[in-house]
């Protein structure tokens, strides 16, 4: 849903059968009359930049796809999308490399929407030791990384179960944003061969752990995600914090019996020019 050639009606129509709303459905939820919603869909009526953004909210669109509502409608596009090294997004790097630094000695890792890893605390390189070069190099997959049958897959003790927690958050992130570079990413991630069922004896649990063997021993971790609250930048919308805990103790004592890594500290960025 990125092109601009369609008309807005044709785009909240598109994002509203997404979401499995009726008309009826979509129009209570805003609180204006399903025959207005109706007349907008069809293009009887133009509806003001606030309806739009009002109607966005509602159905949930990527700030993205907000962008191309508004232009669709004729109106000018009011996210900016910056890169991560823009002054302007300064604090909020600052703060993404203050929790990656912070999670230390366990992994983390900043992604961006399509899964490129944009940032890393380089905990516990023992993790990808064996992993083809390519997969490492910038600008890093982390489905390919884990998936790819020459990324950690071969190692992961209960890949079947974690390759199935990934791609139905895969299935989920594109249900919300229609992003054609994440169906082709899923494509390319469900042709990788099978895992042939592979649990380990551990399944059972409350979270879906990680479980990697490694030549100290097999390390297991649990994840969480942190995002951004109500930023008005599309990248920043986009980013998101991947954290991995222990999720047991002798992954505890693995790790605490590691020599530390030692990285140079990061750069002070220089301050912004006063205007």
């Amino acid at each position: 849903m990125s092109g601009h050639t369609r008309s807005v009606g044709d785009h909240l129509k598109g994002w509203r059968q997404r979401r499995r709303l009726s008309q009826l459905d979509l129009a209570t939820e805003a609180n204006i009359s399903a025959r207005h919603l109706s007349f907008v869909e069809t293009g009887r009526s133009v509806p003001s930049r606030e309806m739009l953004l009002h109607l966005a909210e509602e159905l949930q669109i990527p700030m993205r796809e907000r962008n191309v509502l508004l232009v669709a409608a004729g109106y000018a596009p009011i996210f900016q999308e910056r890169p991560l090294d823009d002054p302007a997004l300064s604090a909020a790097r600052e703060a993404v490399d203050i929790v990656l630094q912070g999670h230390k000695p366990y992994p983390a890792f900043a992604i961006d929407r399509r899964w490129t890893i944009v940032g890393s605390n380089k905990a516990l390189p023992i993790l990808f030791e064996g992993v083809r070069a390519e997969l490492l190099a910038p600008p890093a997959n982390a489905l390919r990384l884990s998936l790819h049958p020459e990324g950690l897959a071969p190692r992961i003790a209960n890949l079947a179960e974690w390759r199935s927690h990934l791609l139905r958050r895969l299935r989920q992130q594109i249900e919300l944003t229609a992003d054609p570079e994440l169906l082709a990413l899923q494509r390319e991630i469900s042709a990788y061969p099978s895992s042939s069922g592979r649990h380990d004896a551990q399944a059972d649990g409350v979270v879906v752990p990680l479980r990697i063997d490694t030549r100290v021993g097999r390390l297991s971790f649990f994840s969480t995600t942190m995002v951004f609250g109500t930023p008005v930048d599309i990248t920043l919308s986009e980013l998101a914090i991947e954290t991995f805990f222990p999720a047991d103790q002798a992954t505890i004592a693995i790790v605490r019996s590691l020599p530390p890594v030692y990285l140079p500290p990061l750069p002070r960025r220089p301050p912004l020019p006063r205007r």
